[in-house]
């Protein structure tokens, strides 16, 4: 894979990503359909944190900046930052907002994206944040190959941001007494334990799903 081509890629990358975000900036102020709530404000969206917080458009700005880093990429502190980001955090986590945003909305998408949100946010933005993360993962897989930490290392800290996740969703909803998203007010605590032991699980598989394609698509043996 040439050089210019990485670079295009992640510019590409980032300036997508940024220009999401602008449009999604571009909302505030306006008034709010019904099923989103003021309290915690995107930031307690998992599509939005992974659109913006460390890792999609933060990763391909950094991705961007290492393309232009003089001197050999292994031995560079941004390379290993963008490498560290990219297996832990936003493959997995972009992975995972993707295959299950779109398994609710398939079976009922009032628990996830009320109908009445489409009024604000046109179907464009909908795939944009729920959609196309999925190919652009993909195709950074192909530009550049990643060295990944220790897997009980990569699991540890993937775990870590999950429980944070998980205690800023609980926080939240023991604050207004509205669940971020309307699908957790259907389980018992016991199924919400459940829920959530689940979705860590397949954030798992996602973290060990990239590795195997970083492995399989980069093995010098391929090369």
């Amino acid at each position: 894979m040439t050089a210019t081509l990485r670079i295009a890629y992640h510019m590409a990358a980032f300036s997508w990503y940024a220009f999401i975000v602008k449009s999604l900036a571009a909302k505030d102020g306006e008034d709010l359909p019904p099923g989103i709530f003021v309290y915690g404000g995107p930031w307690k969206y998992l599509t939005f944190l992974n659109l913006v917080s460390l890792l999609q458009m933060v990763f391909f700005g950094l991705a961007a900046v290492n393309d232009f880093q003089p001197g050999k990429k292994s031995e560079n502190f941004l390379q290993r930052c963008t490498d560290l980001l990219f297996s832990v955090f936003a493959f997995p986590v972009g992975m995972f907002v993707v295959l299950l945003f779109w398994t609710i909305f398939a079976y009922d998408r009032e628990l996830v994206y009320p109908a009445t949100i489409d009024a604000f946010f046109p179907p464009w933005i909908n795939h944009a944040m729920h959609s196309f993360v999925l190919p652009i993962l993909l195709g950074e897989i192909m530009v550049q190959p990643r060295v990944y930490p220790k897997i009980k290392h990569g699991l540890a800290a993937l775990g870590i941001v999950g429980l944070a996740y998980l205690s800023w969703v609980i926080w939240v909803y023991l604050s207004v007494g509205i669940w971020v998203y309307p699908l957790l007010g259907l389980f018992s605590k016991a199924g919400l334990m459940g829920f959530f032991f689940f979705n860590m699980s397949v954030v798992t598989l996602l973290y060990l799903l990239g590795e195997k394609l970083n492995s399989y698509i980069w093995c010098p043996c391929r090369l």
